[in-house]
Protein backbone atom coordinates (compact mmCIF):
# COMPACT_ATOMS: atom_id res chain seq x y z
CA UNK A 1 0.00 0.00 0.00
CA UNK A 2 1.07 3.61 -0.35
CA UNK A 3 1.40 4.05 3.40
CA UNK A 4 3.73 1.04 3.72
CA UNK A 5 5.67 2.22 0.68
CA UNK A 6 6.19 5.71 2.13
CA UNK A 7 7.22 4.23 5.47
CA UNK A 8 9.98 2.28 3.71
CA UNK A 9 10.92 5.30 1.59
CA UNK A 10 11.28 7.55 4.62
CA UNK A 11 13.62 5.02 6.24
CA UNK A 12 15.74 4.84 3.09
CA UNK A 13 15.93 8.64 3.00
CA UNK A 14 17.25 8.57 6.55
CA UNK A 15 20.09 6.22 5.60
CA UNK A 16 23.39 7.34 4.10
CA UNK A 17 23.82 6.42 0.45
CA UNK A 18 21.44 6.12 -2.53
CA UNK A 19 17.85 5.74 -1.35
CA UNK A 20 16.39 4.60 -4.70
CA UNK A 21 18.42 1.39 -4.76
CA UNK A 22 17.89 0.93 -1.03
CA UNK A 23 14.15 1.15 -1.56
CA UNK A 24 14.28 -1.47 -4.33
CA UNK A 25 16.26 -3.74 -2.00
CA UNK A 26 13.80 -3.12 0.83
CA UNK A 27 10.78 -4.02 -1.30
CA UNK A 28 12.48 -7.12 -2.69
CA UNK A 29 13.39 -8.21 0.85
CA UNK A 30 9.89 -7.57 2.22
CA UNK A 31 8.25 -9.64 -0.51
CA UNK A 32 10.83 -12.37 -1.17
CA UNK A 33 13.24 -12.55 1.79
CA UNK A 34 16.99 -11.87 1.73
CA UNK A 35 17.72 -13.16 -1.76
CA UNK A 36 14.76 -11.19 -3.08
CA UNK A 37 16.32 -8.04 -1.66
CA UNK A 38 19.75 -8.84 -3.08
CA UNK A 39 18.37 -9.59 -6.55
CA UNK A 40 16.08 -6.55 -6.58
CA UNK A 41 18.88 -4.21 -5.51
CA UNK A 42 21.39 -5.70 -7.96
CA UNK A 43 19.09 -5.76 -10.98
CA UNK A 44 18.02 -2.20 -10.19
CA UNK A 45 21.53 -0.93 -10.93
CA UNK A 46 23.07 -3.53 -13.28
CA UNK A 47 21.49 -2.27 -16.55
CA UNK A 48 22.52 1.30 -15.69
CA UNK A 49 26.09 0.20 -15.02
CA UNK A 50 26.38 -1.50 -18.40
CA UNK A 51 24.78 1.43 -20.23
CA UNK A 52 26.92 4.03 -18.46
CA UNK A 53 30.15 2.15 -19.15
CA UNK A 54 29.27 2.20 -22.85
CA UNK A 55 28.17 5.85 -22.83
CA UNK A 56 31.20 6.93 -20.80
CA UNK A 57 33.50 5.35 -23.37
CA UNK A 58 31.64 7.12 -26.20
CA UNK A 59 31.83 10.37 -24.26
CA UNK A 60 35.58 10.09 -23.68
CA UNK A 61 36.29 9.05 -27.25
CA UNK A 62 33.98 11.46 -29.07
CA UNK A 63 32.79 14.00 -26.49
CA UNK A 64 34.86 16.85 -27.92
CA UNK A 65 33.41 16.56 -31.40
CA UNK A 66 31.02 19.42 -32.28
CA UNK A 67 28.02 17.14 -32.71
CA UNK A 68 28.34 15.41 -29.32
CA UNK A 69 29.19 18.68 -27.58
CA UNK A 70 26.11 20.38 -29.03
CA UNK A 71 23.96 17.38 -28.10
CA UNK A 72 25.09 17.60 -24.47
CA UNK A 73 24.41 21.34 -24.51
CA UNK A 74 20.73 20.67 -25.12
CA UNK A 75 20.47 17.62 -22.86
CA UNK A 76 21.87 19.50 -19.85
CA UNK A 77 19.10 22.08 -20.23
CA UNK A 78 16.52 19.29 -20.19
CA UNK A 79 18.14 17.74 -17.13
CA UNK A 80 17.84 21.04 -15.27
CA UNK A 81 14.13 21.06 -16.05
CA UNK A 82 13.82 17.46 -14.86
CA UNK A 83 15.50 18.34 -11.55
CA UNK A 84 13.11 21.27 -11.07
CA UNK A 85 10.16 19.00 -11.82
CA UNK A 86 11.51 16.42 -9.37
CA UNK A 87 11.54 19.05 -6.63
CA UNK A 88 7.90 19.88 -7.37
CA UNK A 89 6.77 16.24 -7.37
CA UNK A 90 8.64 15.27 -4.21
CA UNK A 91 7.41 18.39 -2.43
CA UNK A 92 3.80 17.50 -3.25
CA UNK A 93 4.29 14.12 -1.58
CA UNK A 94 6.43 15.15 1.38
CA UNK A 95 5.46 18.74 2.22
CA UNK A 96 1.76 18.93 3.00
CA UNK A 97 1.39 21.34 5.93
CA UNK A 98 2.88 24.60 7.15
CA UNK A 99 5.34 23.03 9.56
CA UNK A 100 6.80 20.79 6.86
CA UNK A 101 6.98 23.76 4.47
CA UNK A 102 8.98 25.56 7.16
CA UNK A 103 11.31 22.56 7.46
CA UNK A 104 11.90 22.49 3.68
CA UNK A 105 12.60 26.23 3.47
CA UNK A 106 14.88 26.17 6.50
CA UNK A 107 16.91 23.26 5.12
CA UNK A 108 17.36 25.06 1.80
CA UNK A 109 18.55 28.25 3.50
CA UNK A 110 20.84 26.27 5.81
CA UNK A 111 22.67 24.51 2.99
CA UNK A 112 22.50 27.27 0.36
CA UNK A 113 23.29 30.34 2.44
CA UNK A 114 25.26 28.88 5.35
CA UNK A 115 26.68 25.67 3.82
CA UNK A 116 25.75 23.70 6.93
CA UNK A 117 26.62 19.98 6.87
CA UNK A 118 23.83 17.82 5.57
CA UNK A 119 23.94 15.40 8.56
CA UNK A 120 23.32 18.37 10.86
CA UNK A 121 20.30 19.40 8.77
CA UNK A 122 18.94 15.85 8.84
CA UNK A 123 19.45 15.53 12.60
CA UNK A 124 17.77 18.87 13.26
CA UNK A 125 14.80 17.98 11.04
CA UNK A 126 14.42 14.61 12.74
CA UNK A 127 14.46 16.16 16.22
CA UNK A 128 11.92 18.77 15.14
CA UNK A 129 9.73 16.05 13.66
CA UNK A 130 9.93 14.09 16.90
CA UNK A 131 8.88 17.20 18.84
CA UNK A 132 5.94 17.84 16.51
CA UNK A 133 4.88 14.20 16.62
CA UNK A 134 4.81 14.33 20.41
CA UNK A 135 3.02 17.67 20.81
CA UNK A 136 1.04 18.04 17.54
CA UNK A 137 0.43 14.49 16.24
CA UNK A 138 -2.50 15.69 14.11
CA UNK A 139 0.06 17.17 11.70
CA UNK A 140 1.11 13.68 10.63
CA UNK A 141 -2.32 12.10 10.30
CA UNK A 142 -3.68 11.30 6.86
CA UNK A 143 -6.06 13.87 5.45
CA UNK A 144 -7.79 14.64 2.20
CA UNK A 145 -4.75 16.53 1.05
CA UNK A 146 -1.89 14.20 1.78
CA UNK A 147 -0.80 10.66 0.96
CA UNK A 148 -4.24 9.50 -0.17
CA UNK A 149 -4.73 5.79 -0.45
CA UNK A 150 -8.12 4.75 -1.74
CA UNK A 151 -9.92 1.85 -0.25
CA UNK A 152 -9.69 -0.06 -3.50
CA UNK A 153 -5.94 0.43 -3.70
CA UNK A 154 -5.45 -0.59 -0.09
CA UNK A 155 -7.54 -3.70 -0.61
CA UNK A 156 -5.68 -4.82 -3.73
CA UNK A 157 -2.18 -4.31 -2.34
CA UNK A 158 -0.10 -7.44 -1.81
CA UNK A 159 1.20 -5.88 1.40
CA UNK A 160 -1.50 -3.56 2.71
CA UNK A 161 -1.73 -1.25 5.69
CA UNK A 162 -2.96 -4.06 7.94
CA UNK A 163 -1.06 -7.00 6.47
CA UNK A 164 0.67 -8.92 9.31
CA UNK A 165 4.45 -8.78 9.46
CA UNK A 166 5.92 -11.64 7.36
CA UNK A 167 7.74 -14.32 9.33
CA UNK A 168 11.08 -13.56 7.67
CA UNK A 169 10.79 -9.86 8.58
CA UNK A 170 11.37 -10.50 12.27
CA UNK A 171 14.67 -9.68 13.96
CA UNK A 172 17.20 -12.52 14.36
CA UNK A 173 20.63 -12.31 16.00
CA UNK A 174 21.94 -15.22 13.93
CA UNK A 175 20.81 -13.54 10.73
CA UNK A 176 22.41 -10.29 11.85
CA UNK A 177 25.79 -11.95 12.51
CA UNK A 178 25.72 -13.75 9.16
CA UNK A 179 24.91 -10.59 7.24
CA UNK A 180 27.59 -8.56 9.01
CA UNK A 181 30.17 -11.25 8.31
CA UNK A 182 29.23 -11.58 4.64
CA UNK A 183 29.26 -7.81 4.08
CA UNK A 184 32.64 -7.47 5.79
CA UNK A 185 34.17 -10.11 3.54
CA UNK A 186 32.63 -8.58 0.42
CA UNK A 187 34.26 -5.27 1.37
CA UNK A 188 37.61 -6.51 2.68
CA UNK A 189 38.50 -9.01 -0.06
CA UNK A 190 38.27 -6.51 -2.97
CA UNK A 191 40.12 -3.89 -0.90
CA UNK A 192 42.97 -6.32 -0.22
CA UNK A 193 43.15 -7.31 -3.90
CA UNK A 194 43.25 -3.68 -5.05
CA UNK A 195 45.84 -2.83 -2.41
CA UNK A 196 48.02 -5.78 -3.47
CA UNK A 197 47.82 -4.87 -7.16
CA UNK A 198 47.97 -1.07 -7.06
CA UNK A 199 49.01 -0.03 -3.54
CA UNK A 200 47.03 2.09 -1.10
CA UNK A 201 47.76 5.25 -3.06
CA UNK A 202 46.69 3.68 -6.35
CA UNK A 203 43.71 5.12 -8.17
CA UNK A 204 41.48 2.06 -7.87
CA UNK A 205 42.17 1.66 -4.15
CA UNK A 206 41.43 5.34 -3.60
CA UNK A 207 38.23 5.04 -5.65
CA UNK A 208 37.16 2.16 -3.41
CA UNK A 209 37.94 4.08 -0.23
CA UNK A 210 36.36 7.33 -1.38
CA UNK A 211 33.08 5.77 -2.52
CA UNK A 212 32.88 3.76 0.69
CA UNK A 213 33.05 7.07 2.57
CA UNK A 214 30.49 8.61 0.22
CA UNK A 215 28.13 5.71 0.88
CA UNK A 216 28.54 5.99 4.66
CA UNK A 217 28.72 9.74 5.20
CA UNK A 218 26.15 11.24 2.85
CA UNK A 219 22.45 11.33 3.69
CA UNK A 220 19.42 12.03 1.56
CA UNK A 221 19.93 10.02 -1.60
CA UNK A 222 21.57 10.93 -4.89
CA UNK A 223 20.85 14.64 -4.72
CA UNK A 224 22.59 14.85 -1.36
CA UNK A 225 25.48 12.58 -2.37
CA UNK A 226 26.32 14.43 -5.59
CA UNK A 227 27.55 17.72 -4.06
CA UNK A 228 30.00 15.72 -1.91
CA UNK A 229 31.12 13.66 -4.93
CA UNK A 230 31.53 16.84 -6.97
CA UNK A 231 33.58 18.59 -4.31
CA UNK A 232 35.88 15.61 -3.76
CA UNK A 233 36.41 14.31 -7.29
CA UNK A 234 36.73 17.71 -8.97
CA UNK A 235 38.32 19.94 -6.34
CA UNK A 236 40.22 17.54 -4.06
CA UNK A 237 41.32 14.54 -6.12
CA UNK A 238 40.98 16.34 -9.47
CA UNK A 239 39.97 13.13 -11.20
CA UNK A 240 37.46 15.06 -13.34
CA UNK A 241 36.99 18.62 -14.51
CA UNK A 242 33.89 20.61 -13.56
CA UNK A 243 32.65 20.40 -17.15
CA UNK A 244 33.04 16.61 -17.16
CA UNK A 245 31.09 16.36 -13.92
CA UNK A 246 28.24 18.41 -15.40
CA UNK A 247 28.22 16.16 -18.45
CA UNK A 248 28.17 13.16 -16.12
CA UNK A 249 25.10 14.56 -14.39
CA UNK A 250 23.44 14.85 -17.79
CA UNK A 251 24.27 11.23 -18.58
CA UNK A 252 23.04 10.10 -15.18
CA UNK A 253 19.69 11.82 -15.68
CA UNK A 254 19.21 10.55 -19.22
CA UNK A 255 19.88 6.85 -18.64
CA UNK A 256 17.60 4.28 -16.98
CA UNK A 257 18.18 3.67 -13.30
CA UNK A 258 19.02 5.89 -10.33
CA UNK A 259 20.83 9.19 -10.76
CA UNK A 260 23.52 8.05 -8.33
CA UNK A 261 24.80 5.77 -11.11
CA UNK A 262 26.82 8.81 -12.10
CA UNK A 263 29.44 7.22 -9.82
CA UNK A 264 30.08 4.73 -12.65
CA UNK A 265 30.81 7.65 -14.98
CA UNK A 266 33.15 9.18 -12.39
CA UNK A 267 35.00 5.90 -11.93
CA UNK A 268 35.29 5.32 -15.67
CA UNK A 269 36.58 8.80 -16.52
CA UNK A 270 38.97 8.88 -13.54
CA UNK A 271 40.52 5.51 -14.44
CA UNK A 272 40.55 6.14 -18.19
CA UNK A 273 42.45 9.39 -17.77
CA UNK A 274 45.19 7.74 -15.66
CA UNK A 275 46.33 5.53 -18.57
CA UNK A 276 47.26 2.62 -16.34
CA UNK A 277 48.02 -0.59 -18.16
CA UNK A 278 45.33 -3.29 -18.07
CA UNK A 279 45.82 -5.55 -21.03
CA UNK A 280 46.74 -2.52 -23.09
CA UNK A 281 43.10 -1.37 -23.09
CA UNK A 282 41.98 2.05 -21.93
CA UNK A 283 38.41 0.80 -22.12
CA UNK A 284 39.13 -2.02 -19.64
CA UNK A 285 40.79 0.50 -17.34
CA UNK A 286 37.75 2.71 -17.37
CA UNK A 287 35.34 -0.21 -17.00
CA UNK A 288 37.20 -1.45 -13.93
CA UNK A 289 37.03 2.05 -12.44
CA UNK A 290 33.26 2.11 -13.04
CA UNK A 291 32.79 -1.31 -11.43
CA UNK A 292 34.92 -0.39 -8.40
CA UNK A 293 33.03 2.87 -7.84
CA UNK A 294 29.67 1.12 -8.18
CA UNK A 295 30.56 -1.84 -5.95
CA UNK A 296 31.78 0.24 -3.02
CA UNK A 297 28.95 2.78 -3.34
CA UNK A 298 26.16 0.23 -3.16
CA UNK A 299 27.56 -2.51 -0.92
CA UNK A 300 26.78 -0.66 2.35
CA UNK A 301 23.22 -0.05 1.16
CA UNK A 302 22.47 -3.76 1.03
CA UNK A 303 23.75 -4.13 4.58
CA UNK A 304 21.71 -1.19 5.90
CA UNK A 305 18.51 -2.64 4.46
CA UNK A 306 18.97 -6.29 5.34
CA UNK A 307 19.95 -5.41 8.92
CA UNK A 308 17.68 -2.43 9.54
CA UNK A 309 14.51 -3.36 7.67
CA UNK A 310 13.22 -5.84 10.31
CA UNK A 311 13.36 -3.11 12.92
CA UNK A 312 11.71 -0.57 10.61
CA UNK A 313 8.81 -2.90 9.81
CA UNK A 314 8.14 -3.23 13.52
CA UNK A 315 7.77 0.57 13.76
CA UNK A 316 5.05 0.76 11.08
CA UNK A 317 2.34 3.06 12.38
CA UNK A 318 4.50 4.21 15.31
CA UNK A 319 4.26 8.00 15.27
CA UNK A 320 7.42 8.41 17.36
CA UNK A 321 9.32 7.01 14.39
CA UNK A 322 7.24 8.15 11.41
CA UNK A 323 7.06 11.81 12.50
CA UNK A 324 10.87 12.35 12.47
CA UNK A 325 11.15 10.54 9.12
CA UNK A 326 8.40 12.68 7.61
CA UNK A 327 10.20 15.84 8.74
CA UNK A 328 13.43 14.48 7.26
CA UNK A 329 11.64 13.96 3.94
CA UNK A 330 10.65 17.62 3.99
CA UNK A 331 14.24 18.65 4.72
CA UNK A 332 15.46 16.61 1.75
CA UNK A 333 13.19 18.70 -0.49
CA UNK A 334 15.21 21.77 0.48
CA UNK A 335 18.48 20.00 -0.29
CA UNK A 336 17.26 18.86 -3.70
CA UNK A 337 16.23 22.44 -4.42
CA UNK A 338 19.76 23.54 -3.58
CA UNK A 339 21.21 21.09 -6.10
CA UNK A 340 18.76 22.33 -8.73
CA UNK A 341 19.91 25.90 -8.13
CA UNK A 342 23.54 24.76 -8.33
CA UNK A 343 22.93 22.96 -11.62
CA UNK A 344 20.95 25.86 -13.14
CA UNK A 345 23.58 28.41 -12.11
CA UNK A 346 26.41 26.57 -13.85
CA UNK A 347 24.28 25.95 -16.92
CA UNK A 348 22.80 29.43 -17.31
CA UNK A 349 26.00 31.29 -16.39
CA UNK A 350 28.80 29.10 -17.81
CA UNK A 351 31.27 32.02 -17.76
CA UNK A 352 30.27 33.26 -14.31
CA UNK A 353 27.66 35.78 -13.10
CA UNK A 354 29.65 38.77 -14.34
CA UNK A 355 29.13 37.64 -17.94
CA UNK A 356 25.97 37.39 -20.00
CA UNK A 357 23.73 34.38 -19.33
CA UNK A 358 23.25 31.63 -21.87
CA UNK A 359 19.87 32.63 -23.27
CA UNK A 360 19.70 29.51 -25.42
CA UNK A 361 20.11 27.26 -22.37
CA UNK A 362 17.43 29.20 -20.51
CA UNK A 363 15.07 28.94 -23.49
CA UNK A 364 15.56 25.18 -23.91
CA UNK A 365 15.06 24.66 -20.17
CA UNK A 366 11.87 26.75 -20.22
CA UNK A 367 10.51 24.75 -23.16
CA UNK A 368 11.32 21.49 -21.38
CA UNK A 369 9.60 22.68 -18.19
CA UNK A 370 6.49 23.70 -20.12
CA UNK A 371 6.31 20.31 -21.82
CA UNK A 372 6.82 18.51 -18.50
CA UNK A 373 4.33 20.49 -16.44
CA UNK A 374 1.64 21.57 -18.88
CA UNK A 375 1.67 18.96 -21.62
CA UNK A 376 2.83 16.03 -19.44
CA UNK A 377 5.49 14.86 -21.88
CA UNK A 378 7.68 11.96 -20.85
CA UNK A 379 11.28 12.55 -19.80
CA UNK A 380 12.76 10.57 -22.68
CA UNK A 381 10.79 12.58 -25.26
CA UNK A 382 11.88 15.86 -23.69
CA UNK A 383 15.51 14.79 -23.58
CA UNK A 384 15.33 13.81 -27.25
CA UNK A 385 13.79 17.15 -28.21
CA UNK A 386 16.27 19.13 -26.10
CA UNK A 387 19.18 17.21 -27.59
CA UNK A 388 17.89 18.07 -31.05
CA UNK A 389 17.54 21.75 -30.12
CA UNK A 390 21.09 21.65 -28.80
CA UNK A 391 22.34 20.26 -32.10
CA UNK A 392 20.73 23.21 -33.86
CA UNK A 393 21.13 26.10 -31.42
CA UNK A 394 24.30 25.44 -29.41
CA UNK A 395 27.21 27.83 -30.04
CA UNK A 396 28.87 25.05 -32.05
CA UNK A 397 25.57 23.69 -33.39
CA UNK A 398 24.43 23.36 -36.97
CA UNK A 399 22.97 26.88 -37.22
CA UNK A 400 26.15 28.56 -35.99
CA UNK A 401 28.83 26.38 -37.54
Amino acid sequence: SERRFLHALNYCMLLPGPEAQQLATYLGWLMHRTWGGILAGTLFILPSLIILIALSWIYIAYGQTPVISALFFGIKSAVTAVVIMAVIRIAKKSVYNRQLILVAITSFVAIFAFNLPFPLIILSAGLYGYYLGKHQPILFSKSSNDHKTTASNAGSAIIGDHTPLPAHAGFSKIKLIRQLGAASLLWLIPIFILHALFGWGGLYTQLAWFFTKAALLTFGGAYAVLPYVYQSTVEHYQWLSAAQMMDGLALGETTPGPLIMIVAFVGFVAAYSQELWIGGSLFLMGALGAVVATWFTFLPSFLFILIGAPFIESTHGNLRFTAPLTAISAAVVGVITNLGVFFAYHLFFPQGPSNSPSLISIAICAIALFLLIRLKWGVISIIGLSGGLGLLLAPNGLLFS
